[in-house]
């Protein structure tokens, strides 16, 4: 929803991060890429900084979304707007330099993302995964992964023997309709607790419906298992998402995630110590 929409009931803690954010264009400016599975309306950082105003966050971590492909420069843009106040993730291809990779990271970039979702056009050419991975761990950065719930069984060992902190999406997108107890969510949870493993309990409004309370055991699952590795997200503006969202219920949902430590820990400790906020 943006700018439009309600202020939140919760009071965020100062220096509270919405570490899962993306702009989107504007597209005269930056175009989206031309195998794009999917076209955005704009997004701009314009739009990313008032809806943070509304919500009560001062920090942010913008992460490349597959529209823009590897053309990383809308990202970078927003974080040179605001250098103190933004950290970003990039997606890199085969094309991708040691050269590129440093200009990033001078510009505030600290990860790199790579999609295994299917309608995101599934698993990446892992010739490439290997590489960029290679090329990136000399600068600390770390690995994020976007996973269909279905494929974690199957991803679980790759991911657990990448020598490289790790990253996971949106609860790992295990749908609330099929149960805490159902096997990608447990997997899920035992990469959780490993010390080089970091997950996101945001995307309440990708595995469940409106209200979107259905998520809660499970963000609350992760927190109690990882409570210094776990991060939250707005995902603004929800792309492909088929139902309107107001980030303020998401930020209210946040009441029954835990209580006030938690949700410090998870707001404003967790991202500062994974991306190097003041």
């Amino acid at each position: 929803m943006g700018i439009d929409g309600r202020t939140p009931n919760l009071a965020l803690p100062p220096l509270s991060c919405d570490a899962h954010c993306h702009v989107f264009g504007p597209a005269a400016v930056f175009p989206y890429a031309p195998d794009r599975r999917y076209t955005p309306e704009d997004a701009p950082k314009e739009a990313l900084i008032a809806l943070h105003d509304r919500l009560g966050l001062q920090r942010a971590v913008i992460v490349q979304a597959s529209c823009h492909g590897a053309d990383n420069r809308a990202m970078v843009d927003c974080l040179r707007h605001d250098p103190a106040r933004f950290r970003g993730v990039s997606i890199l291809d085969g094309m991708a330099t040691e050269a590129l990779v440093a200009e990033l990271d001078e510009a505030g970039v600290r990860g790199v993302r790579f999609n295994f979702v299917k309608h995101l056009g599934g698993a990446p050419d892992m010739a490439v995964f290997d590489r960029v991975l290679a090329m990136v761990r000399p600068f600390g950065w770390h690995v994020v992964l976007h996973l269909d719930a279905p494929d974690i069984a199957e991803l679980a060992p790759m991911i657990e023997k990448l020598p490289m902190t790790k990253v996971i999406d949106h609860m790992g997108r295990a749908p609330a309709k099929a149960g805490i107890d159902q096997e990608p969510f447990r997997i899920l949870l035992g990469l959780a607790r490993r010390e080089d493993v970091w997950v996101k309990v945001s995307g309440a409004e990708r595995i469940a419906d409106p209200p979107f309370t259905a998520a809660v055991p499970f963000a609350r699952a992760l927190m109690e298992v990882a409570p210094d590795r776990v991060l939250w997200g707005t995902d603004f503006p929800h792309p492909n998402l088929k139902h309107e969202v107001d980030e303020a219920d998401l930020v209210d949902l946040l009441a029954d995630y835990g209580d006030a430590d938690a949700l410090h820990r998870l707001l404003v400790a967790n991202p500062a110590r994974l991306y190097g906020f003041a």
